[in-house]
């Protein structure tokens, strides 16, 4: 016998649709939350301006499905730095005075986000740094400090770099290869520190520029001096020019590297020895990833169709560091009585507990530490082809 639909349960029904419908008509009609990016999104170094806006996209993705930050949704709006610190300033001015952006990310380069810092705090908005890792972004002295960092620490960085170069290549006599700007300079004093601390001799120190195409004259000084491995910090074009000039000479030694050879076309632009530069990060995609990290990886995956493999999502570390501080961000300004600047400045000192990407984190923030990772959130890769792979243990 057919049974005929109670009316009653039939409105029923279409009262939770239409009240659903009307529900995210809500939310899509009120206005974002801009939050911005000034990242290098252009040049030799845009792969990694890309995995930023990749893992802040996905972050997104998942906090608006869940109703946004306040019931309102966010958006991103980004703004290319070049690598230039006056294009990153003049453009962060414009995300925060235009675009009245309530977060600004920041991207590759220590130099741009240092010439950013001092804007942001005296204009009173949060910053929040996803791959520069000089120290002195965070730590830079501000009385009313507003910026923060998902990322690697320059002095951490250094102490784990020497204690890899000697634990695992036999490093005796170090010779330092470092990038001629705030950066570099920012790393010296790092490596210098951890070798004194360990009474290590340094057998030199050479700079490169980025618009160097030869090195063989620095590092055959540092041959010359003794150099028995060599402790590399440099963008993808400086060391990609390293390696380069290293195979020209024949010279064999150990690259321990910081991270500047994930932000680009490394592998294809520094040839043959690539995968020898040993480098650091925060985060990989393998393999054998937690659930988060396969959620993460799918997620990438349906947004971006063309990465098919895991050496599509190189760099990972970028895509990581901002996925998790996009979501750091997000709880912050939850947090905050209000999206004016002290009030998420405030906020990230009250977050507890969230279960990111890269680990864990418990009270990532304070008034004294606006750094979330530590040297504990530190692996070591290489290139593999053109995907980052851990080294063996």
């Amino acid at each position: 016998m057919n049974r005929v639909k109670s009316p009653g349960k039939w409105f029923s029904a279409a009262a939770v649709t239409f009240c659903a419908a009307l529900s995210f008509n809500a939310f899509a009609a009120e206005d974002p939350i801009k939050v911005g990016l000034v990242a290098a999104l252009s040049g030799q170094s845009a792969k990694s301006g890309e995995a930023l806006t990749r893992g802040l996209t996905i972050a997104i993705n998942e906090i608006n499905a869940a109703g946004g930050v306040k019931g309102r949704p966010l958006q991103l709006v980004r703004r290319d730095d070049e690598s230039n610190p006056g294009k990153g300033m003049l453009a962060a001015r414009e995300l925060i005075q235009r675009e009245k952006v309530a977060v600004l990310f920041g991207g590759l380069d220590t130099p741009v986000s240092l010439a950013i810092v001092p804007l942001t705090n005296q204009l009173k908005t949060p910053f929040m740094g996803i791959w520069a890792a000089g120290t002195g972004i965070t730590h830079n002295g501000a009385k009313e400090n507003y910026a923060f960092r998902v990322s690697a620490v320059d002095e951490l960085v250094d102490e784990a770099l020497v204690n890899y170069g000697i634990s695992k290549v036999g490093m005796k006599k170090p010779g330092m290869i470092l990038v001629n700007n705030p950066w570099g300079e920012s790393n010296e004093k790092g490596f210098r520190a951890a070798l004194e601390k360990r009474q290590m001799a340094v057998a030199g120190s050479e700079r490169i520029e980025d618009s160097d195409v030869d090195l063989v004259p620095q590092l055959t000084r540092l041959k010359n001096a003794g150099t028995d491995a060599l402790l590399m910090v440099g963008n993808v074009g400086p060391s990609a020019q390293v390696v380069k000039s290293l195979h020209k000479m024949g010279w064999q030694v150990p690259v321990v590297s910081h991270w500047g050879p994930a932000g680009g076309r490394f592998s294809e632009l520094a040839g043959p020895g690539a995968d020898r530069v040993t480098f650091i990060q925060t985060f990989l995609f393998t393999d054998h990833n937690s659930a988060k990290g396969d959620a993460v990886l799918t997620a990438l995956k349906k947004q971006y169709p063309q990465i098919k493999t895991l050496a599509d999502v190189t760099p990972a570390v970028g895509i990581a560091n901002a996925y998790d501080a996009m979501h750091l961000a997000a709880l912050a300004m939850e947090k905050a009585g209000s999206l004016d600047g002290n009030a998420i400045r405030d906020g990230f000192y009250q977050i507890g507990s969230y279960n990111g990407l890269i680990k864990h984190y418990q009270h990532p923030f304070t008034p004294q530490q606006h750094d979330a990772l530590g040297p504990d959130d530190y692996v070591f890769a290489h290139f593999v082809g053109e995907q980052i792979v851990p080294v063996n243990p």
